[in-house]
């Protein structure tokens, strides 16, 4: 049967109207839709809402108004709202794709009315909104399909706008001035919205409808649509950013290219299967997470930090994420290295706390940066990306036995032990320690950075010249396995120099930082060398790089456990007893699962297993309330309860790449996964499985040019082994020590 003139499933459709039944109620609204959903290609993301919306009203996405569509730093849509008849669709519902190439989202219509009268009732149109990123650019598809048995006739409005916010605006900083703003029609079907910065540079978003719809304005596009019974139709729009005058793949090739994009990123890594299908989940949604983040750079690929606020290269916590996902994913190491040493400091620069020999904080791409009303468009202000770029170029070394890499990085290695020793060390007493340059930088520069974070007993805050507990460990492990790499490559004075001076970082780290009194070593030294006697999450960090002394090391492994520390979610950053302790701040008292992942690595490091096991218990539970199976950022610090799950920390970012990680860390440290490519061998040092994993099965685990698939399954408190598959020279044992 051919379709009905337009005209007449219109006249059809407006005359099918009914009144409504004294009892009945309208139904125009669905339940909030705030859950914010994100998606990422490059340098480019989009944070929406359940329904696809982007809005930054009160009831929008998320508190803060972070919803966009974000390009370099900048946002280039601040508005995107699907209106049926001027109403809100009814979600349905709305999921990820599992490798989060694409979002989807089910619409229907509410109860459409004329005054009292009923003209179209819910539930009779599905609408079918599909989003993905590829490239620059925000894809949408909408399909709109009548399921009724009459004609109908809609309007479906899809209403946009941007304020081309600097994403340090979007956070809430204030500013005095800001550019000019414009926007124009480019024919029937394409819209484009430009800003001049006050950088004098050009930003642009271009909007291009297909088909073009009845009525196009520079805010919102209207479609006048009848439907027969049965019939479909699809509306495409697409919000391209910079490159604007490139018309942008067709949709469906877009998205094949995305999907392909993210299998692509996945290809060399080790995959993980185990016998619970919840930490099944838990794995697959954090490899897609680390997936997404991912970005290719000329040096290489780069997990960026974390969405919204961090999606930009982080020195720390690209560092730290490469370091958990060495085991399975080395070449990610490789990127990370490269891009960091691209971009070391070579000058001093106080207002950027750049030094040279220094490795970078954070960089910046947005307008507030240009103009240096921010100092972070290329930031050095964190004291221990130097020392984790050292210790990663020797982990690295360790992991893969690439030398080719290690000499092509040499020059900046020696740099950045140039700065440890030298500018990073002011004072001579052979501690690395922060002060920052000028007002507008980072008053604390470790990873907790909040501004009260680093304190002493009595919560007084810290000043000074700090150094902290952390800092000075990295800075030991650091020196041990570039001294292994130097004696590898026939340096062999210099690397008798590196573990003279680590031994003695050894030594005076436990007379100035170990604090008898509290059982743990000091959370920092401030600037007259008083010790902040605080029991803190940064001491326990310390056992994964070995410097600690196996006595304090089993003072430490037993605090933990404590509840004063292990909230029966994880490891709290700060003791309950501190002076600052607060359950839901950012620092003092929070849960970071990575932060919970590198401790893990310390606990199995001296061989306590079983704290290990609560550890990845812990944030395994975690882990199964969590929206989507993702770890956040953090969450708040609060004792677990009978029937209770963690309580949510409102503004962390999520995904975030360090967190996304720990789930394979944590699997990391209960294996004690050891590498030697040298001589070809896979050891498992006291492995040990968590109650919940009875197997697990490590497949195209690589060492060098060989790769094995290895079962390990669960006996009581011990394990067995076996090796399915060997491919090439390689050895894979269990060794048990004390």
């Amino acid at each position: 049967m051919s379709p009905k003139p337009a005209a007449k499933i219109a006249e059809q459709a407006l005359g099918a109207t009914a009144d409504l039944p004294e009892a009945a109620f309208a139904i125009t609204a669905s339940l909030p839709a705030r859950v914010p959903r994100t998606l990422k290609f490059g340098d480019t993301f989009i944070v929406l809402d359940s329904r696809g919306d982007i809005r930054n009203d009160p009831g929008g996405t998320l508190s803060g108004g972070s919803a966009g569509l974000f390009h370099k730093d900048t946002r280039h849509l601040s508005r995107l709202e699907l209106l049926v008849n001027g109403e809100p669709p009814l979600l349905l519902g709305s999921t990820l794709r599992d490798d989060n190439s694409a979002f989807f989202i089910d619409l229907t219509n509410p109860d459409l009315m004329d005054g009292q009268r009923l003209i179209l009732e819910k539930d009779q149109v599905h609408i079918l909104r599909t989003m993905f990123v590829w490239r620059d650019t925000a894809h949408q598809r909408l399909g709109i399909h009548n399921y009724g048995d009459h004609p109908i006739a809609l309007r479906l409005s899809i209403l946009f706008d941007n304020d081309f916010a600097d994403l340090f605006e979007v956070r809430g900083t204030h500013r005095d001035r800001r550019g000019t703003a414009s926007a124009e029609l480019q024919g029937n079907d394409r819209v484009l919205l430009a800003y001049r910065g006050l950088d004098d540079k050009v930003r642009r978003t271009a909007l291009a409808f297909d088909p073009p719809p009845e009525r196009l304005t520079t805010g919102a596009a209207v479609y006048q649509l009848a439907l027969a019974p049965g019939e479909s139709k699809p509306l495409f729009l697409t919000a391209s950013c910079e490159q604007t005058e490139a018309r942008p793949l067709p949709f469906l090739r877009g998205m094949i290219a995305a999907r392909r994009a993210m299998r692509e990123q996945t290809r060399e890594r080790t995959s993980v299967q185990t016998s619970n299908d919840r930490f099944n989940e838990i794995l697959c949604r954090s490899a897609a997470d680390l997936a997404m983040l991912m970005t290719d750079t000329p040096q290489g690929r780069y997990p960026y930090a974390g969405i919204p606020w961090f999606s930009t290269t982080f020195g720390r916590d690209g560092l730290i994420t490469a370091l958990q996902m060495l085991w399975w994913s080395p070449d990610v190491a490789r990127g990370v290295l490269r891009r960091l040493a691209f971009y070391q400091a070579k000058t001093k620069d106080p207002l950027a706390d750049a030094e040279p020999g220094k490795i970078l904080h954070e960089m910046r791409g947005g307008e507030m940066a240009a103009l240096r009303e921010v100092p972070f468009g290329l930031y050095y202000g964190s004291v221990d990306s130097t020392p984790l770029f050292v210790l990663l170029a020797g982990l690295y070394a360790e992991r893969t036995g690439d030398t080719d890499t290690i000499l092509e990085l040499w020059p900046a290695i020696e740099a950045a032990l140039g700065w440890i020793d030298g500018p990073g060390d002011p004072d001579g007493d052979g501690f690395v320690e922060y002060l920052r340059a000028t007002e507008q930088g980072l008053a604390n520069q470790g990873w907790k950075d909040s501004h009260d974070a680093i304190f002493h007993a009595d919560g007084k805050l810290a000043e000074g010249a700090i150094a902290l507990v952390e800092v000075q460990a990295y800075v030991y492990a650091a020196k041990c396995m570039v001294a292994r790499c130097a004696r590898r490559l026939g340096r062999g004075a210099f690397a008798d120099k590196l573990e003279v001076e680590a031994q003695r970082l050894a030594e005076r780290f436990e007379d100035a930082f170990w604090c008898p009194d509290i059982g743990t070593y000091a959370l920092a030294l401030d600037g007259e060398k008083r010790p902040c006697r605080v029991r803190t999450s940064n001491a326990a960090q310390v056992l994964f790089t070995g410097i600690a002394s196996p006595e304090h090391a089993a003072s430490i492994a037993k605090a933990l456990l404590q509840p004063s520390f292990f909230s029966g979610w994880g490891v709290r950053t700060v003791a309950q007893e501190a002076p600052r302790f607060n359950p839901m701040s950012y620092h003092n008292g929070s849960i970071w699962p990575h932060d919970n992942a590198l401790i893990a690595l310390g606990l199995s490091r001296y061989g306590y297993k079983q704290a290990v096991e609560m550890l990845f218990a812990g944030l395994f539970s975690a882990a199964t309330y969590m929206d989507q199976r993702r770890l956040p950022e953090l969450f708040c610090g609060f004792q677990r309860k009978r029937g209770h799950g963690p309580t949510l920390y409102p503004v962390a970012c999520s995904p975030q790449a360090w967190a996304s990680a720990t789930p394979f860390t944590l699997l990391e440290a209960s294996l004690g996964l050891e590498f030697d490519p040298f001589k070809g061998e896979i050891r498992l040092r006291n492995p040990r499985l968590p109650a919940f994993l009875d197997e697990v099965t490590l497949r195209d685990l690589r060492l060098s040019s060989s790769s094995v698939d290895l079962r390990v399954r669960r006996h009581g408190d011990s394990v067995s082994l076996d090796t399915p598959r060997i491919s090439g020279d390689i050895r894979v044992s269990i060794v048990f020590s004390s």
